[in-house]
């Protein structure tokens, strides 16, 4: 039987923002291109997930090659600049526009409760959290972040990596510590209050350490990264330490393992593997430092390269099938694929 699987975060939209002429082939065919489409979501019990609003940084002719410095670590590659608020709303508004098209086409919903969740799963149906990686679409009187959440957005990270006017991510950086920088703006800690007002969820992932912290000391929600992994394992500026990993075991909090072989590998390179042994390394031990109703999947799905075993979403039996060979039970494998999302998503929504 095939274990649904429900997902942290995926780069999807970026996909159909690059090439919105053709979305049609996209998501409703198997292209053997990238990591999602519908035909093989279906193939691979991928459930549903958060599907990431990520805004790319325009391309200048002195940009760094992040391809090329992951391939020769150690690197640190500067930020990009900030994208301004008029600049990053058109942006945003397309890739939402994507994510609408593709309910209108059936087959997928977006989710504003667990309900919904447990609902589409029931009938079939993707279940699609509407999430944005980097508030650039926010403006700072918060007063779009309502508009937003009225069309959906329920789960929301400060920053990508680049700062915001809310915040400072971490740079592109092996080895290296998530102490990067400054912490959350005055801006930012309003957002964090707003969201929680709101019951939409702050993801954690991307944030530098003294904005995990701010967050952690403001927020009255359980702490969340959807799509990190150990520090201790594989020393990479966006990873978790073993502080911050406390911080989130003791707010009943949530982390989505990522399948990026850059944050996987002891050395860092982006380089694909074969088999499930990084995977499996990562699991244990953000299992025990989280405990087992506080750790899932956080794919990074269209964004990343992933264990060449995994190949794309049809992949997933392939890594439930080495999670039982690795010794976890069924109870156990249930909870990391979709009930421990389930979970911490009710206690952050509250409902």
């Amino acid at each position: 039987m095939t274990i649904p699987v429900f997902d942290g975060h995926n780069d999807f939209l970026l996909r159909l923002l690059r090439d919105p002429a053709n979305r049609d082939r996209t998501w409703l065919t198997d292209t053997g291109e990238g990591h999602l489409d519908l035909p093989r979501i279906r193939a691979g019990g991928f459930a549903g997930g958060f599907f990431a609003v990520y805004l790319p940084s325009p391309e200048t002719e002195d940009a760094p090659d992040l391809a090329v410095a992951k391939e020769n670590p150690p690197y640190r590659l500067p930020l990009p600049d900030e994208i301004p608020y008029a600049e990053a709303l058109p942006v945003a508004l397309a890739m939402v526009g994507h994510l609408k098209w593709m309910e209108r086409q059936g087959g997928l919903r977006i989710v504003r409760s667990v309900a919904d969740i447990r609902a589409c799963m029931d009938e079939g149906v993707v279940a699609a959290i509407l999430h944005f990686e980097g508030a650039e679409a926010i403006s700072e009187d918060l007063d779009s972040l309502h508009v937003w959440h009225g069309m959906g957005l329920r789960s929301l990270g400060p920053v990508w990596s680049r700062p915001t006017r809310f915040g400072h991510g971490v740079p592109f950086a092996f080895p290296a510590t998530p102490d990067t920088g400054e912490g959350l703006t005055d801006a930012g800690k309003r957002l964090v209050a707003e969201c929680n007002a709101l019951r939409i969820l702050v993801d954690l992932s991307h944030l530098n350490e003294k904005g995990f912290d701010d967050v952690a000391r403001l927020s009255d929600a359980p702490l969340v990264a959807t799509h990190s992994n150990a520090h201790a394992l594989t020393p990479s500026s966006r990873n978790l330490t073993d502080r911050q990993l406390a911080l989130i075991r003791d707010t009943d909090g949530m982390v989505g393992l990522n399948y990026a072989v850059g944050f996987l590998r002891e050395d860092g390179r982006p380089e694909a593997f074969g088999g499930f042994e990084p995977v499996m390394r990562h699991l244990d031990h953000l299992l025990d430092r989280l405990g087992d109703t506080r750790v899932g999947l956080g794919s990074d799905f269209d964004g990343a390269t992933i264990p060449a075993d995994l190949a794309d979403a049809a992949g997933l039996p392939r890594l439930i099938d080495a999670m039982r060979a690795h010794g976890y039970d069924e109870p156990l494998i249930a909870r990391l694929a979709h009930g421990n999302w389930l979970r911490v998503l009710e206690k952050t929504w509250g409902q």
